[in-house]
């Protein structure tokens, strides 16, 4: 594990450029990008397809629906209000934006929803995903923190830069994490 962390923090060492900040947990291999805009910090950390194929097995998906999700690039997501005033952040107005392509919005909770109730995931096991998933929508008093899942269509390993958007004293405001990387099938 320790040499693949190596590699990691060799290849991705670029990463921390104009503000995102880039670490690997020595223990799980898995890697975190952090960037801090005015008074927001946004951090994602990545999370393995097997960690999220046991999390929503646990929670009562079927080991399909589990998949569906586990193919997802996901990350733990967490916001802070570093500053001084409260903030307001839109999770519909933040954009992804995988090398090469247009942004795309985040899939909603709404989203996910319709997924679940298609591929049949009962009432129990859909509202333990709704309660993980980053908030849709926040306000946070300085010092408020949160954080759920967020999704990404990226494939393993595949690379993006994420634009989020907050509110603070009637402005709209923004900010970039840049070359966030998918886990792969082995982190």
């Amino acid at each position: 594990m320790r040499l693949s962390t190596l590699t990691l923090l060799t290849a991705w060492s670029a990463a921390a450029i104009a503000g995102t900040d880039f670490s690997v947990d020595a223990e799980t291999g898995l890697a975190t990008w952090q960037a801090e805009s005015g008074a927001i910090q946004v951090r994602l950390t990545q999370i393995s397809p097997d960690q999220a194929r046991g999390f929503y097995q646990a929670r009562g998906f079927s080991p399909a629906a589990a998949e569906r999700y586990a193919a997802e690039c996901i990350f733990m997501t967490v916001v802070r209000n570093i500053g001084e005033t409260p903030i307001q952040h839109r999770l519909a107005d933040w954009r992804y934006e995988p090398a090469g392509q247009p942004p795309r919005a985040i899939r909603s909770k709404v989203e996910w929803e319709r997924i679940w109730k298609q591929q049949g995931v009962n009432e129990a096991a859909r509202i333990a995903f709704n309660w993980a998933q980053f908030p849709a929508a926040q306000t946070f008093a300085p010092g408020d923190w949160n954080q759920g899942m967020t999704t990404y269509s990226v494939p393993r390993n595949g690379q993006f830069d994420l634009r989020f958007v907050w509110r603070a004293g009637g402005k709209t405001l923004s900010g970039k994490l840049e070359q966030v990387r998918c886990a792969n099938e082995t982190s």
